[in-house]
């Protein structure tokens, strides 16, 4: 058995507490629309100069329902969903193959905010990863790269270092690094955002937009709900 006796110090997380009092959120405070919502949140984030406001953690589950998490970034939000880029052949990629069904989330300590947005997510087209791929920063095309196959075992971090400087050799800086096959991005499809704001007591605020299915295909009505904290 695994000797614990150094993790006593961590008998002491249950008494741990933090206060919410920065915010509250009304039905009334809220946009009709929860794209809108999540952008006007978000942009906050960015202008109180959060570090990586658009971190979120990306939850999926395996055909047999496992989950796992990690944490990715967002690199587009608009109308159409949320934008994330990864190696198709990784965990989550694998994941995404079997249940393409997924949830990510933003946590803002600072501001005392959470959104929770999940959804179906599909793969981009193969034009839009291109073009994003080549926007990234030299070192990053090649780490993409270097990483065949990611959430695969190595046998060591030299095994990973030594593929990157020959990727560097074969494609210094100035030269076209090819968008390796392997690598593109998902868009995830909302149909439910919830929006938290810490409040004092744990009587913390949590407003929820469910699309509510329409036989119009066009039209998207969206039900704003207040959920027990």
């Amino acid at each position: 058995m695994p000797d614990l006796t150094n993790l006593t110090h961590l008998s002491d997380l249950e008494s741990l507490r933090q206060s919410y009092a920065k915010g509250e959120l009304r039905r009334a405070d809220l946009d009709p629309n929860p794209f809108q919502q999540f952008s006007l949140w978000l942009q906050k984030a960015l202008d109180c100069q959060l570090k990586e406001p658009y971190a979120m953690t990306l939850a999926t589950a395996s055909r047999s329902g496992r989950p796992s998490a990690r944490t990715v970034l967002l690199r587009q939000f608009d109308k159409d969903g949320a934008v994330f880029y990864s190696n198709y052949d990784s965990h989550k990629g694998e994941d995404l193959a079997e249940n393409p069904f997924g949830e990510i989330l933003f946590f803002w300590a600072e501001l005392e905010q959470q959104v929770r947005i999940s959804g179906r997510v599909e793969k981009l087209c193969e034009s839009d990863s291109t073009s994003y791929f080549h926007k990234r920063p030299h070192k990053s095309q090649l780490a993409a790269c270097a990483s065949i196959p990611q959430s695969g075992v190595i046998a060591d971090r030299e095994v990973l270092e030594q593929r990157f400087v020959q990727l560097n050799e074969q494609y210094p800086v100035g030269s076209d690094v090819p968008k390796p096959e392997f690598w593109g991005g998902y868009r995830l499809i909302p149909d439910t955002f919830e929006f938290w704001q810490g409040r004092q007591s744990r009587l913390h605020d949590r407003l929820q937009y469910r699309l509510q299915e329409s036989d119009c295909l066009t039209e998207k009505k969206w039900v704003i709900e207040r959920l027990m904290p």
